[in-house]
This record gives C-alpha cells, structure tokens and sequence, in this order.
C-alpha cells in the first residue's frame, strides 16, 4: 500500500461542515476555517491537516460547487499547517497531471511554512527513468500552507495616492538594501521589519522617493539547481504563492506572522508619504517545464493553470524563458490573478503593482492582445483600475516587444527611454531626435492611445542588468573596469551626473535603481539573480566621492519636485485655452538658432539646447489655477570637446543662473551669467540654468 491509499479520518475534535464554494483558500473567521480549492478535473480531493510534527491528518471534500472543493472546519485556527491531495487523471499525454502522493499547497494561500528540499519524491516521475511514474509521498519535504489570521490594526492608514506626474519610484530588494545597513539592527537585516526601519525610510524621504517598487514578495521557490551550486534565487522571480508574503523576508519566525510583519511595513511607509508597489510574476509558476516538481498548480489541475502545446499537450508554452506559462486564457487562472491583485489592495494595502514579462499576460492564443481578457478584467475592476498598474511591456516570445501599445490605464516600463539616454551619453550617432523625444514623455509612443506623459516609467538601469556605476565604468572611457586613472574616473562621474540629470528632468514618471544614487557595484556582475550576497547588497560605507553623488541626486530630485515644468501632466504644446499663450517649448543649436529638421537628421550631432518655458505651461494644477514656474534653459554635450552655447540674447532672459552643472563633484555653481555670449560646456557634461528675470 503507498502512502496516498491511506486515508485517516478526521479526529473526533474536527467537525466537517459542508462551508462555502466561496472566498477560496483558507478563510478564518474567529471560530473555525472555511476550505475551498478550485480543480475541474479532480475526482477526489483531501484535505490534509499537518500538526507541528508533520503528522497528517486526512479529511474528504464531499461538498462541490462549480468545481470548487469545500468545507468548514470548526476549531480550526492560524497557524495551523495543511495542504491537498488530488485525485484524479495522470495522463501527461493529455495534460493530465493529477497526483495523489504529492501534497499540494493551496494556490489561494496566504502564508507558509517549511522548504523545498529536492527529494525526489516532490517529481511524479523517475528522476533516472521520466518515463516511469514516482509515487513517493512527498510530505516532509514539501511546503504546507498556513491559515492565517486576517485581523490587523490598520488604524487610520491612508494611501497616499501620489499622482504620477509628482512620483518618484525607488525600485529596491527587501534583503539587499537592508542586510549591511549599520543602522538597522543585525537580526533585522533583510526583512519587512528592517525595511521600515527609521534608517531606511529617512533615507528614502531625504532622497524624495514618493515610491517603493519592491523586487518579487510573492512566496517563491529556490532552484535546487542553484542549492546544489551553493546559490540562492536572490531576486525571487520563481512565484507560486500569488497571496503569500516570502516567509524569508520576516523577522518573526511563527507560521503566518509575515502577514501582520508585511502590513506594519507598509503601513510605516504610507505613515511616511511614500507607496508601496509590488513587483509580481503572474506570468509563470515555480513548477517549471514537464520535468519540474508537482508542488500545486500541476497536481492540482494542469490544463486550467497551464498554457500546453497544441497537439503535445505533455509540454509547456513557454513565453517566459522558466519552462512554463501560466494559461490567462481560462476563466480560473484569471480569477486567480484578479483575486490576488484585490488582496494585496485591500488586505494589504499596496498601491500598486509593476508587471514582469506583461506582454505574456496579453496573448491569446499566440499574438499579444492588448485586448485581452486580462486587460478587460482590469480595466472594469473598481479597485484594481485604481492603482498604479506599471507592466514590463516585453516577453521572450515572438512579438513580446510591446513598448508603447498597452491600454491607456497601465504606464509602461519604457525600454526605449533607456536605451537612448545610453545611446547619447555614449555618443552615438543619429540620436538627437530620439533623445529629445524620451527628454519630453515620448509622445510618439503614448499620445496616440490618450495617455500623458507620466504613461512612461523613465528608467536608465534596473535590477536586470548593470548598475549604473558599473553601466559607465563598463564604456570605454579609456579604461574598461577598475582604475585608478584620476581622467578615467572623472568622466566616469560625470556620466553618472549625466544619467541621473537626464532620468530625473526628463518629462514622466523616473525610477531609481536601488543604490544607483551612490554609485552601487556589483563588480561588473549584470545578472546577480543568484547572488544573494554583498555583491548584490547595498554598501552603505560611503566615501566623499559616493556621498557627492547622493547629495547631487538629491538636488536633482528636490529641483523636479520644486519646478512642475519638470514634471508637466500633458505634452508640449498641447494648447487648452488659448492659441496666443506662449510657446512652451523650443530647441536650439549650440550657435543658438532653432533646430531644423536638418539639425535633427544630423547623424554626427551630439550636442543641443531645450528651453522650458515655465510661463507657457498650459494645464492647470490640481485646483484649477495657472501653474506659472521659473524658466530653464538645458544643454546637453555628449561630444568629446568642450562647447560653447549660446545664451540666446536678451529675447529670452536677461539673466541666468546656474543651478546644476555635472562637470562640477558636487553639480552646483549658483553662478550669475548675462543672456549675451556664450556659457562652455565641458565635454560629456550637462549644464542647467534657471532665468533670474
């Protein structure tokens, strides 16, 4: 007899009600727990009580519901430990993958318990013969579900609903900006906890963050491959618990204390003015391709939670590059996203969510649709529509690239904003055009759907890839990597003074990569996903020169918070009241004519001048009222040579002021220069003046 034929009743202490088809998951609600599991080809199901000794403790599902599996449980509170087993079709021909002998968490869970071990027995098949079935039972070296208890004392949080034209993201890691920080307590290192720490969050307000982007909090899995290699899943991209805050992350160790450890955090954070927004994974599960391990989704019921290959239904779709795809074409995959989206809104109180790989969750049966059902859910949805809704507009699937096509609720990750602020910086030829384009919102790609400029999340690095000390130190700024050259070096900082000027100023919505406002390293590592580590940590031991940069990018982020002509709600020259209001914008030549559209085709130009016009904003602020600001004058030079720009004559100003100049350690001069002759602006460097009168 295997383990899965034996099937102990309930303790007498354990009364079995028929409960609810509905909310699903584990429900408590101050007497006992309601049960309900959603599987359509299920022919039994059990659900398994785990005690603190992994005892398990077996009781049928009789009640069934538009295929949703339940029961009421009296006497049944947080903290107690369970899981499913599923009866039904293993035909993985067919894909069918049910399978009793694993134990199943519940894709509904909101806490959990335990690891993932590698045993072989968490496979349904021969580790050393795939054809054969493995029936090994799986508990103790499987996860189990925690119920949890949903009551927590919000008191009079509020969010704080930033518009995104006033929002700056910050985009960190729950352990990596906090497992070296000084200030934060050693045993709270790399939690919720520590992360809400006083340290952390007036860093955070002192720098003018209005949002945190949080790397994945889902419960995700570790890869037995990188445990086997002596890694760790760093970034977290391996979700299968879509309502679970990753227990690693907390400080406490009791079974569902993460939920209270996560609220608190969050509520800190709203106490200090900033959001939180979540990055998730909805478009692939931690199960992987046909070899992975049946952990839930596949044993629960693999047709409905998985996209298959037509006509080889034993293999997976796989839009992600992880060896499977989670199937937003059935009704109860999409309820699952849409539930947890509502979740974390109302239980939790997030403000939003950034997508990864969104475009996988636009295709219907091959194309990206951005018609889809999912968006059509969202965009219906009373509390969902709300939010900040921030996708990565890309898959690894053909015609995944879908920078600027999303519907007009949903910003975007905007791919092309990063790749022509390198491209200037760079030097590259043919860029003016494009780079003026990014400095204003990107018009071409959001206007045309009815959004604003605020629609693109202007980004120069993320945690995918370089940081940005190690994007500029990777450039031949005559010396690749490490140097000790004082020329290297100095070019190196003004191209970071360059990057975060251009992200910070440019129209939209910019987010700053976690530590790149003090020259964070990672050695020139640019995929640290396994790192868990103080490669990927933040280093908090500032020098002089990382402790300029933080000042300069304060100053950068305080001068947008101070100027809306920095962070206008519409296009330039969008004209709402009258036609005789003054022009908003206008480009110039270093000689300081205006840009022809030869000037713009010029392949070889690397250098131009933008006047913000603060007197020709044309969009009222948030009352109604005229917004009138200073006026600027921007000049960028990604040439090689130092150059003179005009300073336009007295038609434009009598007088200037410099406010920011990233030829200058520390960015500012406040030096006063007339509006006749010429300012120099040394090579790869970008100067910014403010109109005096």
């Amino acid at each position: 007899m295997t383990p899965h034929d034996a099937q102990p009743s309930a303790p007498e202490l354990i009364r079995a009600w028929p409960g609810s088809a509905y909310p699903l998951g584990a429900t408590y609600d101050g007497t006992g727990t309601n049960f309900a599991l959603f599987s359509e080809v299920a022919e039994r199901v059990e659900l398994c009580l785990i005690s603190k000794k992994g005892r398990e403790q077996r009781i049928e599902l009789t009640e069934v519901d538009g295929n949703i599996w339940h029961c009421y449980l009296l006497g049944v509170s947080p903290g107690q430990r369970y899981g499913y087993r599923v009866h039904g079709p293993y035909e993985p021909e067919r894909g069918l993958r049910c399978d009793p002998s694993k134990l199943l968490v519940d894709p509904y869970g909101k806490a959990f318990d335990g690891a993932y071990d590698g045993d072989p027995s968490l496979h349904s098949y021969d580790l050393d013969d795939p054809d054969q079935r493995n029936t090994e039972d799986s508990l103790g070296h499987t996860m189990t579900t925690v119920v949890i208890n949903p009551f927590f004392d919000w008191g009079n949080d509020r969010a704080p609903r930033h518009e995104y034209h006033n929002t700056v993201i910050y985009e960190a890691h729950v352990k990596g900006m906090t497992a070296q920080h000084p200030e934060v307590p050693a045993e709270m290192r790399g939690t919720y906890a520590g992360l809400c720490h006083p340290a952390i969050i007036e860093h955070l307000t002192d720098l003018g963050v209005t949002a945190i982007e949080l790397m994945p909090v889902h419960q995700f899995m570790q890869d037995q491959r990188l445990l086997d290699l002596g890694l760790k899943n760093y970034w977290g991209y391996n979700s299968f618990g879509f309502l679970a805050p990753h227990h690693e992350y907390a400080f406490a160790d009791k079974p569902g204390d993460a939920v209270t450890e996560f609220k608190a955090m969050v509520k800190a954070f709203h106490d200090a003015n900033i959001e939180v927004i979540l990055d998730v994974v909805y478009n692939h599960t931690a199960e992987g391709n046909h070899l992975g391990p049946t952990i839930g989704f596949r044993g629960i019921d693999n047709q409905a939670y998985y996209r298959l290959v037509e006509g080889d239904e034993q293999h997976y779709m796989d839009y992600t590059g992880t060896g499977n795809t989670l199937n937003v074409r059935h009704p109860h995959s999409l309820q699952l996203i849409m539930d947890s989206l509502r979740y974390w809104i109302l239980e939790m109180h997030v403000d939003g969510f950034r997508f990864d790989l969104a475009s996988t969750l636009a295709r219907g049966l091959h194309d990206v649709d951005r018609l889809s059902s999912f968006f059509d859910l969202v965009q219906q949805d009373p509390v969902v529509s709300l939010v900040n809704l921030i996708p990565e507009p890309w898959d690894v699937g053909e015609g995944g690239y879908q920078v600027g096509n999303f519907p007009p609720l949903w910003t975007e990750w905007n791919g092309q904003f990063r790749d022509t602020v390198r491209d200037f910086w760079r030097g590259e030829p043919a860029t003016l055009g494009e780079f003026a384009s990014r400095l204003t919102g990107s018009s071409d790609l959001y206007e045309n759907t009815g959004r604003r400029p605020t629609a693109s999340i202007n980004f120069v690095t993320a945690h995918d890839g370089f940081t940005l000390n190690d994007l500029v130190s990777s450039w031949n700024c005559g010396i690749g990597g490490p140097t000790d050259d004082p020329d290297v070096q100095d070019l190196r900082h003004r191209q970071r003074r360059n990057m975060l000027t251009t992200l910070i100023l440019s129209q939209g919505t910019p987010m700053i990569a976690h530590g790149d406002e003090m020259a964070r390293t990672q050695d020139g590592n640019n995929n640290v996903y396994c790192q868990d580590n103080e490669l990927a940590w933040m280093d908090w031991d500032l020098d002089e020169e990382k402790q300029d940069l933080l000042e300069f990018t304060r100053s950068l982020v305080h001068l947008r918070r101070d100027h809306p002509v920095f962070r206008r709600r519409r296009f330039f020259g969008t004209v709402l009241r009258d036609e005789k209001d003054p022009q908003d914008i206008a480009w110039f030549s270093p000689d300081g004519s205006e840009m022809t559209h030869k000037d713009w085709d010029s392949g070889f130009g690397k250098s131009l001048a933008v006047y913000l016009n603060g007197e020709g904003i044309h969009e009222p602020d948030e009352r109604g009222q005229r917004i009138v600001d200073d006026s600027f004058l921007m000049l960028f030079n990604a040439d090689h040579e130092p150059i003179g720009f005009s300073l336009l004559g007295t038609g434009f100003a009598e007088a200037w002021q410099v406010v920011l100049d990233t030829a200058s350690h520390v960015g500012q001069s406040g030096d006063e220069l007339g509006s006749d002759g010429t300012i120099t602006v040394a090579d790869r460097s970008t100067v910014v003046l403010r109109k005096l009168r």
